[in-house]
């Protein structure tokens, strides 16, 4: 994660790829027209609890006693994505254009919304490629979950509708795309149980295309940065929970983990950044900190989830300027050696960084990227 302290405000830029964008009501059948909004502002009524964790900068007295202008304090941003306050308002500032449902020109892939959950929002975006819709076979079902830091980010949001578009397409693959609640509006673990309820409502071919077009004997799960966090967390749940589907593999790309402490190799305000970010996203219930399971899988104690995973294999992947890259290796090589009964496979990349992919889905290292996931989803 790229982040620096400047003024006492912490800036970081790992989520500058993703694009947030504003949630259509729950309607299967609707086809909407792109919609615009200004930046979303809401409020975070208990106060972020991270002691030690930023530089204070020298206030004048007026200003110590001006509560109101202490809570404008800005404690976080990341550029072109969102800004945290010292109150816990949080001001999301990218582009929150939604996309509807349809066919893709460029793929010719059909997506269709689904509303899983009327009572929470739980939506997915399922995709279908074109070359496959009219024939018997059966595909690989592919559960994407989106980055974003756990605050940002929709499958209705223009880049991730983009890629996932070009995943199925690529892969050959019937995508179920999870538009899980964000925080801090819905506070962690609304984000894992979302997700794991839209996991289930996928194993169990309850819907007419993965009915018809679906495999759920080959069944994968994928996800970028915070969503590739949600993946790992849904392979602990299908190891520890009865009734857990079985997984074939799952794909995680470039997953955010992080710890209270920094590793070798790991710019100390990474771990900073990450600690506030975490605390903001659970609102009171991370246990240790960002040596919460859920965040630092490398954490004491964890380790025997980690032999546990639910799926027969695994591809992690990184971008080598990803400030998040060390510890992404280190998520590899104790999953290799924990004792799993799986495969693992590793793929690096030079000079790019966080989820570069999302952005740039034609340059030759995202081309490279998808032609490797592309063969980890036909070893099946």
């Amino acid at each position: 994660m790229a982040s620096t302290i400047r003024n006492g405000v912490a800036v970081c830029t790992a989520w500058a790829a993703t694009r947030p964008c504003r949630r259509l009501p729950p309607d299967r059948t609707r086809r909407s027209p792109q919609l615009q909004r200004p930046s979303l502002s809401t409020t975070f009524s208990p106060r972020i609890r991270c002691p030690g964790l930023w530089r204070s900068r020298a206030r004048s007295t007026s200003e110590r006693n001006d509560a109101a202008a202490d809570d404008d304090q800005v404690l976080l941003e990341a550029p072109g994505s969102f800004r945290i306050y010292k109150s816990g308002k949080i001001d999301r500032l990218n582009d929150p254009t939604i996309l509807p449902a349809g066919v893709d020109e460029a793929t010719g892939v059909a997506s269709e919304d689904v509303v899983l959950d009327a009572a929470t929002g739980l939506s997915v975006r399922l995709y279908l490629p074109k070359k496959l819709q009219d024939t018997s076979a059966k595909l690989p079902v592919v559960v994407y979950f989106h980055g974003g830091a756990f605050l940002i980010g929709s499958a209705k949001d223009p880049t991730y509708h983009k890629y996932l578009n070009a995943l199925a397409a690529a892969a050959g693959v019937l995508a179920v795309s999870v538009d899980y609640r964000l925080a801090p509006e819905h506070p962690l673990p609304a984000a894992y149980d979302d997700s794991w309820a839209a996991l289930r409502w996928a194993a169990s071919a309850q819907d007419g295309w993965i009915a018809d077009h679906g495999d759920a004997s080959r069944l994968f799960l994928a996800g970028d940065s915070a969503g590739a966090n949600i993946a790992h967390d849904m392979l602990v749940r299908a190891a520890s929970e009865d009734g857990g589907p079985r997984i074939e593999g799952a794909i995680l790309l470039h997953p955010w983990f992080s710890g209270n402490a920094a590793i070798e190799g790991e710019a100390p305000a990474a771990a900073k950044v990450t600690g506030l970010l975490w605390s903001y996203a659970c609102r009171g219930s991370a246990v240790g900190g960002a040596d919460d399971p859920r965040m630092n899988p490398l954490a004491p104690g964890a380790s025997p989830a980690l032999e546990r995973l639910g799926c027969a294999r695994m591809l992690v992947t990184t971008g080598l300027e990803d400030g998040l890259a060390a510890r992404n290796r280190a998520y590899y090589d104790a999953v290799a050696a924990s004792g799993w009964r799986g495969s693992a496979a590793w793929l690096e990349l030079e000079g790019e960084g966080h989820v570069f992919f999302l952005g740039k889905l034609e340059c030759d290292n995202a081309k490279r990227l998808m032609d490797r996931v592309v063969a980890f989803i036909a070893e099946a």
